[in-house]
């Protein structure tokens, strides 16, 4: 089974959107998905992308806008690219009074079909790739201006591509389940706490062996790995989005150990914590 990641991403309410600019970019992620948009621009890599049912190669640039909870990953023949700018935005990016003006039907349009995946072609990529990079160099009100403009221009080109079927339901396969759902909303809701296999095989009425089988085999990671993927994703939005200390942050989310924590964050991101919190602040701007 395809490792399959809840990403939790630095956007919240109050953004409208976050770019993510990322020169020498590790394509070390995992195959993930989330709530929000996505518009992704990859420089200087060739290999292999997934969007959905979707896997396709892809050379030198790639542009790709990718819907909500539409699972994908990129990746780098090389293992790495020489830029990567991601923008990501919420579902209601349009309030409803603006989406049937006749100057955003096209990107209303776009913003439905994204929900396959939509690749761009090489000359829209040669239009637009500029506008996007000196995106994170723009601030105010001038950069909403610009980020619409980019989203207008990519909607009204020539040449895109549809990445999945339409008979393709971009459901994350762990979630078919209900006792899968059930103890990935228990845990999405409990994970600053203790949580034990006893815990979790209860609430689905199973014993433990039964359970740690079911849930591995559902999942394709143990219940701790599922755990800690969770608490990992809330403590980088911490480190980049808090001034508390790291101690601070990995008791708050539910890692009673600080050296356990460092381990498996590291194991996950390839950063120690104050490093990952270094680098990401000086590549994350949010507007």
């Amino acid at each position: 089974m395809m490792n399959i990641i809840r990403e939790i991403t630095p956007l919240k309410d109050e953004d409208l959107f976050v770019v993510l600019y990322q020169p020498n970019a590790k394509f070390d992620f995992p195959t993930h998905y989330h709530p929000e948009y996505e518009l992704n621009y990859v420089e200087g890599a060739k290999g292999k992308r997934v969007v959905g049912e979707s896997l396709l190669e892809y050379e030198e640039k790639d542009l790709v806008l990718v819907g909500p909870n539409l699972y994908h990953s990129w990746h780098s023949e090389r293992g790495y690219a020489d830029l990567v700018v991601t923008i990501q935005f919420q579902e209601n990016l349009l309030p409803i009074s603006f989406q049937n003006k006749k100057i955003f039907i096209s990107i209303k349009e776009m913003l439905e079909k994204s929900k396959l995946g939509i690749e761009f072609s090489k000359e829209t990529i040669n239009n637009i790739g500029p506008k996007i990079k000196s995106l994170n160099n723009e601030n105010g009100f001038q950069s909403i201006l610009d980020f619409f403009s980019i989203l207008y221009e990519i909607s009204v080109c020539e040449n895109q591509k549809v990445l999945c079927s339409h008979a393709f339901i971009p459901d994350i396969d762990i979630f078919k389940s209900r006792r899968i759902r059930l103890v990935c909303d228990y845990i999405n809701k409990n994970f600053t706490e203790k949580i034990t296999v006893s815990q979790i095989a209860k609430l689905v009425g199973m014993t433990n062996s039964s359970f740690c089988h079911f849930f591995k085999k559902r999942t394709g990671k143990s219940l701790v790995e599922y755990i800690n993927d969770v608490r990992i994703g809330h403590t980088s939005v911490q480190l980049i989005e808090s001034t508390k200390s790291i101690s601070e942050i990995c008791y708050s989310c539910g890692f009673n150990n600080l050296s356990n924590f460092n381990r498996v964050f590291k194991a996950r991101k390839g950063r120690s914590p104050r490093d990952y919190r270094s680098f990401n602040n000086k590549q994350i701007t949010k507007y």
